[in-house]
């Protein structure tokens, strides 16, 4: 029976050429979408999990109390690391950090200038990468060795065994080469080239290891713990919480309650509001989720739809079958078995389509997803979506054929009217409504990018460079800028203690002319040197400049600060920073040097004439930027022989900024014009079925005069109609849940009426366009020969 079955199912599907290929095409590539987004989804959901025991692993935090405002932060200082590491028996291990940044490394002639960590010597038995060579346990113990990943050991050594060896680094200290580690996986939240011992840290720079003993408020540093086998979070919460309330001397400290972040929330939680996990990237996770399944379904209304359109001509079947003995569950389980055979082919095609598009979406997604052919998991995640895609478009057919009559089938009195088209009007109108919502949320994506780009920074990021320092190039940093601007290379040439599109340090500000009593401000810190403010294209809304690069006694705050402090004519003024007196010298205008859909956080400038962290440089207008390039990697080769030049443009850090909404952005418009193009597959289909089907109708027609013009309206009203309801509906829906997308940005765009009825007139059009073929062809037919078919 079942071989019957599918001998039926087969010349179905080849009879019906047409049909058989609309169906399989839009379940193909509606089962090729929710293929890639399931592959993306468990690519993000499986970050860091391929660490042993990542269950115990924590990033430690800190809420700052700043007026009833919560801020979380992810610096914290030293003196919290050993009294989580004596204070707390449940902590087995922590880890400290600077902030992980790129850093000088030489071996011979080859110099290199990569990402890594300087790190507690208990990180690489708290997180278990994977060691080709060296002990976990062992490492990291001498201050002068160093951890390379076997990419970065490969640059520097080629073919060598590293182990024992000395690299050179930051041109300062010889560190031997103590472990390799296997290159980080994709789905790794922490990415580094090498690793180097705190304690290196600590014996090199100045006051690091005097931070030990000073102040929970110097907060500089990342702390990492592990919890003991079988200790939640939950049970350590409250004695880690007021941890620093020790020091009550600090009102920095006395207002921070520390909290853990579980490792595996890491990648897909990073927003908090009030101090809690409110979201991040798991949002989108969830978005394409739901899209996923809505393409399917998509899919799957074309299979119901035709289908059950062409009832008709498998009625005599279903009659024949039933008068010679065939009970309904045996049709039911024919019809289910012709869906399964469809969907299983379209499965082959969608598989196909994936391995065709996955070098693309890596590309796009930034991934090395790969299909996991040789895991189990996979297929049976295959096999039940299979049963349940080919149950949701076989089903409703499968029982609605079944149901036929054999006695008014046999003696030609079935009809199917307009109770039958009914439910096809209905899904058409449900399908195309999570297409229209699909392209609204696209178009309104775009436009938010669109404004925060559009958005004025209070700066200027073109042509603009920056260099990381290092102790070498600080030497030279006076020669090199005069050289800079004397060959007309850079027109201008300053130093930061942060890039021009990032703020690396807060602070709280002691006092300020007007402060209430327990009143705190956090204030982005900026240490600058002469030229700054001409360099990055920042101008003063009052007040001047530093005069010189020894003006440390001199304080410039952006309008944001000044509007915090609820100063009335600042310049002049007095305030107390870390004991310091300063007296404002002048007000920058604010400058987006954070996050591009926020306001301007308050930010304060402080002189120094000692070498920065950074270095800034505006390529001089004459020159292309590759003249340019050659020219600067000459000098700096001269004046900082030790490294190679590295520097990034400020413009492609800046639009870095807009990375994850551009990604989304991208993803949603792909989607969505899949999920029409399914949508119009299945028109197309029933448009097909209703031009064959009303033949003789169109002949006699245009017999009486009707012109080409009128057969393509009468096709083509009642899917325009169709269409006008499902954006009526999907309308009020989209507009609901897009607004509560944009609340979670304090610089947001609009949702302008335009924008609806740009999407309604698109869907008409496309429904339009994708019916008007099988209208106008049928509308071109010899009514002679229409009426002979009949």
């Amino acid at each position: 029976m079942l071989r019957n079955y599918l001998k039926i199912a087969f010349r179905n599907l080849t009879r019906q050429k047409g049909y058989s290929f609309i169906n399989i095409a839009g379940l193909s590539v509606g089962m090729a979408v929710a293929m890639l987004i399931g592959l993306w989804i468990h690519h993000e959901y499986s970050y860091d999990k391929f660490l042993p025991g990542y269950e115990q692993l924590y990033q430690v935090r800190r809420n700052y109390n700043s007026n009833g405002d919560t801020l979380t932060f992810t610096t914290t200082s030293l003196k919290l690391a050993d009294a989580l590491r004596y204070q707390i028996p449940e902590v087995e291990q922590v880890a400290e950090s600077d902030h992980m940044g790129a850093h000088g490394l030489k071996v011979g002639d080859k110099k290199i200038y990569v990402d890594g960590a300087q790190i507690g010597g208990d990180f690489l038995q708290m997180f278990q990468y994977p060691l080709i060579e060296g002990e976990a346990s062992r490492v990291l113990n001498d201050p002068y060795s160093i951890v390379l990943t076997e990419s970065t050991a490969k640059t520097l050594f080629g073919s060598e065994n590293p182990m024992g060896k000395i690299v050179r680094f930051d041109n300062k200290s010889d560190l031997k080469v103590t472990g390799i580690l296997k290159d980080l996986p994709t789905n790794s939240s922490l990415r580094f080239n090498y690793l180097v011992p705190f304690s290196y840290y600590e014996a090199t720079v100045n006051n690091v290891h005097m931070a030990r003993s000073g102040s929970f408020s110097n907060n500089a540093f990342q702390l990492f713990v592990k919890l003991k086998p079988g200790v939640s979070y939950a049970q350590v919460a409250d004695k880690i919480a007021l941890i620093e309330h020790t020091e009550r001397n600090s009102s920095n400290a006395m207002n921070s309650v520390v909290i853990l972040q579980p490792l595996q929330n890491w990648h897909l939680y990073s927003t908090y509001q009030n101090g809690k996990e409110t979201g991040g990237f798991i949002e989108y996770i969830q978005m394409f989720s739901v899209i996923g399944v809505l393409v399917v379904l998509i899919a799957c209304i074309n299979f119901v739809n035709l289908t059950t359109a062409r009832s008709v001509r498998r009625a005599k079947e279903v009659g024949i079958r039933k008068a010679v003995g065939s009970q309904r569950q045996q049709l039911i389980s024919q019809f289910l078995i012709e869906s399964f055979l469809l969907t299983f082919v379209a499965f082959l095609f969608s598989l196909l389509l994936v391995q065709l598009l996955l070098p693309a979406f890596n590309g796009l997604t930034d991934n090395q997803i790969v299909i996991p052919y040789a895991t189990t998991g996979f297929w049976m995640a295959v096999l039940g979506c299979l049963l349940i895609t080919a149950l949701l478009a076989g089903s409703l057919p499968a029982f609605y054929l079944s149901s036929f009559q054999p006695v008014k089938v046999l003696k030609g009195t079935m009809q199917v009217g307009k109770a039958a088209s009914f439910p096809r009007k209905v899904l058409v109108v449900a399908q195309f409504s999570c297409s229209i919502a699909l392209i609204l949320s696209a178009i309104v994506v775009f436009k938010q990018i669109q404004h925060a780009k559009n958005r004025p920074t209070g700066y200027n990021v073109n042509r603009l460079l920056t260099t990381n320092m290092n102790t070498e190039l600080g030497q030279n940093v006076t020669a090199l800028k005069d050289e800079l601007i004397k060959t007309g290379i850079a027109e201008q040439v300053s130093q930061s203690s942060s890039p021009a599109t990032d703020i690396w340090w807060h602070s709280d500000l002691d006092n300020w002319p007007g402060k209430n009593a327990g009143e705190t401000v956090e204030l982005g810190v900026i240490l600058v040197a002469n030229d700054y403010f001409k360099t990055v294209g920042m101008t003063l809304a009052e007040g001047r400049d530093f005069s010189s690069g020894n003006d440390t006694t001199s304080v410039i705050f952006n309008e944001a600060a000044i509007k915090r402090f609820r100063l009335q004519n600042p310049v002049g003024q007095l305030i107390t920073w870390q004991g310091r007196p300063l007296r404002i010298a002048g007000v920058a205008k604010d400058a987006l040097m954070q996050s591009p859909f926020t306001k301007a956080d308050p930010t304060m400038f402080l002189c120094t004439p000692v070498p920065l962290n950074v270095l800034l440089y505006r390529i001089a207008p004459r020159l292309t930027t590759q003249d340019a390039l050659a020219r600067m990697t000459a000098l700096f080769t001269k004046y900082n022989p030790s490294y190679a030049y590295s520097y990034q443009f400020a413009d492609e850090s800046y639009a870095a900024k807009f990375k994850l909404e551009s990604l989304i952005g991208k993803l949603a418009g792909i989607f969505a014009g899949l999920a029409i193009f399914i949508s119009c597959l299945g028109l197309f289909g029933l448009a097909s079925f209703m031009a064959e089907r009303r033949t003789k109708e169109i002949g006699v027609r245009k017999v009486l005069g009707a012109s080409i013009l009128n057969v393509w309206g009468l096709l083509s009203k009642e899917f325009v109609y169709l269409v006008g309801i499902a954006f009526l509906i999907a309308t009020p829906v989209a507009y609901y849940l897009l607004s509560n997308w944009l609340q979670k940005y304090e610089y947001r765009t609009e949702i302008s009426w335009w924008i609806f009825a740009l999407t309604g007139l698109g869907a008409v059009a496309i429904t339009l366009l994708t019916v008007s073929f099988q209208s106008v062809k049928a509308a071109l037919l010899d009514p002679v020969k229409s009426l002979k078919i009949e």
